[in-house]
C-alpha cells in the first residue's frame, strides 16, 4: 500500500494522509483522520479541497457525528467490516451548538459531499475498501 504523508498546512505539527479508497465502484482520493484532534474536527471549516472523502478510522462501536461548523452539507457513511451499514444523506450544516447528531456503528466513518451516495447509487450493504496503488499530491 502507497501512503502520501503531506504537513497540515492549518496545524504544522500534524500530518495529513491521502489514501485511495473504494466504495462500490467509485475511486476516492481519501483524507484519513485517525488522531483524537483530526477526527473531532473533521470537515468543520473545510471543503473537500485535494480529496475527495474523509475517511475516520474508529472503533466499531456507536458513533455519532455532528454537522457544527460545516460549509457544505454531506453524506454520513457507517461501515463495519468493509460493509456499508448505515447512510445519513445530505446532512446540512450547522453554526448553532444545537445540532443534529447522526449516529451509526463502524470501524470506519466516510464522509463525501452531499448528494454523492444518491448520484452514485450506494446504498447500504456495498464493499469498501482502503487501499492505494497511486496516490496524487493534492
Amino acid at each position: 500500500m502507497l501512503v502520501v504523508i503531506l504537513l497540515d498546512n492549518e496545524r504544522p505539527n500534524q500530518k495529513t494522509m491521502i489514501v485511495k479508497t473504494k466504495i462500490k465502484d467509485n475511486i476516492l482520493n481519501s483524507k484519513i483522520c485517525a488522531t483524537p484532534d483530526q477526527i473531532e474536527n473533521g470537515m468543520m471549516d473545510k471543503t473537500f479541497e485535494g480529496f475527495d472523502s474523509m475517511v475516520f478510522l474508529m472503533n466499531g462501536k456507536s458513533h455519532s457525528f455532528w454537522m457544527k461548523n460545516c460549509i457544505i452539507p454531506l453524506d454520513i457513511i457507517f461501515i463495519k467490516n468493509n460493509v456499508v451499514n448505515k447512510i445519513h444523506h445530505d446532512c446540512p450544516p450547522c453554526n448553532s451548538d444545537q445540532c443534529e447528531s447522526y449516529t451509526g456503528v463502524g470501524n470506519i466513518v466516510l464522509e463525501l459531499p452531499g448528494g454523492y451516495c444518491q448520484d452514485h447509487n450506494i446504498k447500504e450493504g456495498d464493499p469498501f475498501v482502503i487501499y492505494s496503488d497511486s496516490v496524487s499530491t493534492p
